[in-house]
């Protein structure tokens, strides 16, 4: 395991599921977004095969229609806040899909995007908060980011992550730098 900064330890499981940013483009944004496989069901390693091309159709009936999905994130932390580097911050991650933002299309190739194992049913951990500060804190070192949005913001009529149960003011609370813009990251 490696550290991405002082107290932060990642540990890295890298996706085919990227490629290079366009030249000159820069870091502008953090998308947060929420997963879990299957469905409300947390745990597995189901997430990382997904994102490594491996999930194995027949494993669960949801998983059928998912397994041929070219996606991943740059991060995924867990819900006792491990954190899984899948996608280097210097590559394009496919996480957004069809997406805009401040009238910008295509916000993989601008953004960075972090999962958190959960769902729009349930609430998220104590320790995938902190991790998430620890992760935006060590990020804003090397990528001076303008703003921190949900994946539902961006993608809108089409997403709902990282949903209803996602405390934002939480996230405010850890650091008033981590969210310059807090009105728009609903």
């Amino acid at each position: 395991m490696q550290s991405l900064a002082p107290g932060c330890p990642v540990r890295h499981v890298p996706s085919p599921n990227s490629d290079a940013r366009p030249a000159g483009e820069k870091v502008s944004l953090v998308v947060v977004h929420a997963i879990s496989l299957p469905p409300s069901q947390f745990g597995s390693d189901d997430i990382a095969r997904l994102f490594t091309n491996m999930l194995d159709p027949a494993a669960h009936p949801y998983f059928a229609g998912i397994h041929t999905l070219r996606v991943s994130a740059h991060f995924l932390i867990r819900r006792d806040g491990e954190l899984i580097q899948f996608v280097s911050a210097d590559q394009r991650a496919w996480h957004a899909g069809v997406s805009s933002w401040r009238g910008r299309e295509r916000c993989n190739d601008f953004s960075i995007g972090i999962e958190l194992e959960g769902c729009d049913d349930l609430p998220f951990e104590d320790a995938q908060y902190g991790r998430l500060g620890e992760l935006l804190r060590a990020l804003r070192t090397r990528y001076p980011f303008e703003a921190v949005a949900g994946h539902s913001t961006i993608a809108p009529g089409r997403k709902t992550d990282p949903g209803p149960f996602f405390e934002w003011m939480r996230l405010r609370d850890l650091g008033e730098e981590l969210l310059p813009d807090l009105n728009a990251t609903r």
